[in-house]
């Protein structure tokens, strides 16, 4: 298999856009309104980091529309809630800061890319002004916006994301107990798994 690995290689297949083309020309260096809106009804946001040494990873993080705040027009404040602690994507921006960031909005095949550079901090009043149900958020990834602009919409249209019709069974996919108890041959059954799951989902959400 042959893999393209220069720039020249792949504008041998597609076509360079010019500066004219809203392509490029609607990538913006601020968040102006439109910008503000979506984040302000996004429920859900990709971070996309790497490490020193080039591991990439990207991190769901998900919360009630309009968790991430919008600081000035070149700043967003993204908070982190209990988790597994694994904490990839804040390991990742200690040692490298920039970040990738596409906000989805339920039902809207449009998302909003932005990408910045990203720094963790746990101020008192951001981590207050992020709380839900009077639990703060244990620490806030603020991000430096560097260029934001609307993405269209053909993946999501492709992928029919939002059309319940084409959803699989659910009850034909695995739950999350027995996908673990297959790959780690944890103790008890799939279903103490899921329990356990559902238990910790319940009390830990924030």
């Amino acid at each position: 298999m042959d893999f393209i690995s220069s720039h020249e290689g792949l504008r041998a297949i597609y076509r360079t856009p010019d500066s004219t083309d809203i392509a490029v020309r609607k990538e913006l260096e601020r968040l102006d309104g439109h910008c503000r809106s979506f984040i302000a009804r996004s429920p859900f946001v990709l971070i996309g980091s790497s490490d020193g040494e080039g591991n990439a990873d990207v991190t769901p993080k998900g919360d009630r529309p309009g968790f991430a705040l919008v600081l000035d027009d070149r700043t967003i404040a993204i908070p982190d809630r209990p988790g597994n602690n694994r904490l990839d994507t804040l390991e990742n921006v200690v040692v490298n800061p920039a970040v990738g960031l596409l906000f989805v909005v339920p039902g809207m095949n449009e998302t909003l890319r932005v990408s910045g550079e990203a720094r963790v901090t746990v101020d008192a009043d951001l981590r207050e002004r992020t709380a839900v149900e009077g639990k703060p958020a244990i620490s806030v990834l603020v991000v430096e916006v560097k260029s934001a602009y609307m993405h269209c919409a053909k993946a999501f249209m492709r992928s029919k994301l939002w059309k319940t019709e084409s959803w699989p069974d659910r009850a034909a996919l695995p739950t999350l107990g027995r996908i673990l108890r297959d790959q780690l041959a944890v103790d008890g059954t799939a279903e103490q798994t899921d329990r356990g799951l559902d238990k910790a989902y319940r009390e830990t959400l924030w």
